[in-house]
C-alpha cells in the first residue's frame, strides 16, 4: 500500500449502517486537525420538516434520494480541489443507492451512473454494532434494520468495485487510529 502522504487529494469514505459511529469518527478526525465532510442527509431531513414534510426519506425517497446524490457529487467535486492530502467523507455517492435497494424502490440511470463517474480512493466500513446502536429524530430505523441496511451497503460498495475496509469495534480514539494507521497517516 502506499503512504497517503505520497498522494495527492484522496477522497476517503466512512461508511455503514446507521448508528454505527460515523459522525462520531469524523468529529474524531477533525478534532484532530483533519478535513472532514458531513453527512448531509440530517440537513436535508431537517429543512424538509420545516417545510412541512416530516420524513422526506419515507414519503418521497426518490426526492430524498436526488437530493442526498446532488449534495455528495458537490461534496465529492469539492473534496477534489482541498489542496489537503486527504479528505474523509461522511458516506458516498454509493450510500444513496444502498439505501434505495434497501427500501425496493427504482432509481433512474444517472444513480448508476454518478458511481460510475466519481471513484473514491479508500472506504472504510462501521458494522452494527448494538452496543452504540441508538435512534433519535432523524434515524427512524432499529437495529434489525440497521444490520439490513449495513449488508446493501456492502453489496453496492462492492458492485462498484470497492475494496471495502472493516474498522473494528473499540473507543472512537481506536477506531480512529485504526483508520489513520491503514492510510499511514501519524
Amino acid at each position: 500500500m502506499k503512504n497517503i502522504a505520497d498522494l495527492n487529494s484522496k477522497k476517503v469514505v466512512i461508511t455503514g449502517g446507521p448508528g454505527t459511529g460515523k459522525t462520531t469518527i469524523i468529529n474524531h478526525l477533525k478534532a484532530l486537525g483533519l478535513l472532514c465532510y458531513d453527512e448531509i442527509s440530517r440537513q436535508i431531513t431537517l429543512k424538509a420538516r420545516k417545510d412541512g414534510i416530516d420524513q422526506l426519506f419515507l414519503t418521497k425517497p426518490l426526492l430524498f434520494s436526488k437530493k442526498l446524490l446532488e449534495g455528495r457529487i458537490r461534496q465529492f467535486k469539492a473534496a477534489t480541489d482541498e489542496s489537503e492530502p486527504v479528505v474523509f467523507l461522511d458516506r458516498g455517492i454509493p450510500d444513496v443507492l444502498a439505501y434505495m435497494d434497501y427500501i425496493g424502490d427504482t432509481y433512474p440511470k444517472d444513480f448508476t451512473k454518478a458511481c460510475n463517474d466519481y471513484s473514491y480512493d479508500y472506504v472504510f466500513v462501521l458494522a452494527p454494532w448494538q452496543d452504540i446502536f441508538t435512534s433519535d429524530n432523524e434515524r427512524y430505523e432499529n437495529f434489525e434494520q440497521a444490520i439490513d441496511i449495513h449488508e446493501h451497503l456492502l453489496q453496492t460498495y462492492t458492485r462498484f468495485g470497492y475494496k471495502l475496509i472493516d474498522v473494528p469495534f473499540g473507543s472512537v480514539e481506536h477506531r480512529t487510529h485504526f483508520i489513520l494507521k491503514t492510510l499511514n497517516i501519524q
